[in-house]
Formats: C-alpha cells, structure tokens, sequence
C-alpha cells in the first residue's frame, strides 16, 4: 500500500528568515531606472520652487523625492524593518507538506499553496521560488529535511514534464 507523504516542522519568522526571503526572492535594481520617481519629484518641486507657486507643495515634493531615493538605496533594511514590525514577526510557523500542496499556519497567517496553483518552480541556493498567478512565494530550504527537500525537487521535476 502506497502511503501519501507528508512533512511538518516549525519555525520562527525571525529577521534571519526575513532576510533570507529578501536575498533569496528580491530582485535589486541598482539603475538610474531605479531612482525615476524620485528624479521626476525632485524635477517638479525644484520647478515649482522656481516659480514660487506653492512654497509648501515644492518643499514636500523635494522631500519627497529624497526620501523616495532613500527607499530605493536601502531597500533591504527598509523591507526589513516593515517586516520587523508586523504582528507576525517573531512568531512560530508551523509548515506541512504533503501530496496537495504546502500550507503554513501560525497565530496570523494562515496559507495553503497547491501544487497545481504553481506555473513555476525555480530552486536558489537556500530554497525555492515558487511562482503562481497571484505572485511569488519562497520556501526555505533550511526548515527542511532532505527527503522534504527532495519532495519539492520532484513536484517541481513532474510540473515541467506537464
């Protein structure tokens, strides 16, 4: 008889955690592309300033824009904090997975990602993106047993086969 598999552990969402989503998911943009917001703010109040239209609306657009360019330059630390400060921060998470899908559960938050939910699997250094219609999810490897490990590797080998 062929029994139906499945893992469950549990872990804490720390900033370590949340680090490690950001390194492993985030994509950085160092560009001048980057800062296009903050440029067109600084553009606008610096011309408004120059017309003395609206003294107020010019200061706030010109601190605006630096504060839109300090976002972008440290955009880790910033995510982090944000993070840092959610109710579910520093809380346990209790991850199963099995034949349907992967669910996570704690006080908060509560999810279930089905196998057949995901369009694609592509594995990092220490874990796996996991991208679906609604967006992406990272699953980290360090939670992890190998044969959990391996679970994962074959779910996502018979999705590319389909």
């Amino acid at each position: 008889m062929n029994q139906e598999y499945s893992y469950t552990t549990q872990y804490t969402l720390d900033k370590s955690h949340f680090s490690e989503c950001f390194d492993e998911s985030a994509v950085v943009d160092n560009s001048i592309k980057a800062y296009r917001k903050a440029i067109i703010f600084a553009v606008v109040g610096t011309a408004l300033m120059l017309t003395n239209i609206n003294g107020y609306a010019s200061w706030f657009l010109i601190a605006l824009s630096a504060l839109e360019a300090l976002s972008v330059k440290f955009r880790k630390p910033w995510w982090l904090m944000r993070q840092m400060i959610s109710k579910a921060a520093n809380n346990e998470v209790t991850l199963t997975i099995n034949e349907s899908g992967i669910s996570n559960d704690s006080f908060y938050v509560q999810g279930t990602i089905l196998w057949d939910d995901i369009i694609e699997f592509t594995e990092t250094k220490q874990g796996f993106l996991l991208k679906q219609a609604k967006g992406v999810s990272y699953l980290s490897k360090r939670s992890l047993d190998e044969t959990a490990i391996q679970f994962v590797k074959d779910k996502a080998a018979s999705k590319a086969l389909n």
